[in-house]
């Protein structure tokens, strides 16, 4: 068959690529600016941690199991402000609320009707985290769908090793850094979030519901602090929710 011919050839024709060599394939893309900036922000916690009085068995733990980073941020100021465990697992739970929707989402996506376990998308889902939600749908649907979940876990394992690794190493090191540069690296996390959610919103409602957020988070932040998360999400939601729906309103 000429070059030509083989142009035409639907991708549903191609041999099929297994599924250790779409892991690699997402181990390989870690290898990227926002896992980049991920580890960063890492390196700037780990200073967190060990100004908390964590250990480096306790701050590892934590980096792996529970991953999220705002997640781990609120156990952190919960343990070292003597918070008990029920309050903590609370205050954990809430900022993780946030998680559920974006899981909803990506998981369909990754599922092969009849051939995707349960048991598969549960362990998948431990590496659902902004990062590699933000990554996962801009990238996974360019793939074939048998394809998706394997590059998924090669991508989350990569960038979950790899971070692991340099919290270690920074909580090692971390007398030896100036404060200014991990509260520098620490930051860099929620302004690539901004960017990227913003980046990666399709809808009108998304973006109004970022800029609102952006102005109620300071005021809640001072007048409501502890939920001051909740709240912004819940009002800035709802009214960015309104407002569009009013402004579609008003356009028919």
């Amino acid at each position: 068959m000429s070059k030509d011919q083989t142009q035409g050839v639907p991708k549903a024709a191609e041999p099929s690529v297994p599924g250790r060599v779409w892991m690699l394939r997402g181990a390989r893309a870690a290898v990227s600016i926002p896992a980049m900036i991920l580890t960063a922000a890492f390196v700037g916690y780990a200073g967190l941690a060990r100004a908390s009085g964590l250990s480096l068995s306790e701050t590892l733990l934590m980096t792996g199991l529970v991953w999220a980073l705002p997640s781990i941020v609120v156990l952190t100021g919960g343990i070292a402000s003597g918070l008990g465990l029920i309050p903590a697992a609370i205050a954990v739970a809430l900022a993780s609320v946030r998680l559920m929707p974006m899981t909803m989402a990506i998981v369909p996506i990754m599922k092969v009707e009849g051939k995707t376990k349960r048991w598969q998308l549960l362990l998948i889902s431990h590496f659902i985290a902004i990062t590699a939600w933000v990554y996962g749908m801009n990238n996974l649907p360019n793939l074939p769908r048998e394809g998706r979940l394997p590059f998924f876990a090669g991508f989350g394992l990569a960038v979950n090793s790899f971070v692991l690794f340099m919290t270690g190493v920074s909580y090692m090191m971390v007398e030896r850094m100036p404060p200014v540069l991990a509260g520098a690296l620490f930051l860099l996390t929620p302004i690539y979030f901004v960017c990227s959610l913003w980046g990666a919103s399709r809808l009108m409602a998304d973006k109004a519901a970022m800029i609102i957020g952006l102005i109620l988070g300071p005021l809640f932040y001072l007048y409501l602090p502890g939920l001051d998360l909740l709240w912004t999400g819940l009002v800035g939601g709802t009214l960015a929710y309104l407002i569009t729906r009013y402004m579609r309103r008003g356009t028919l």
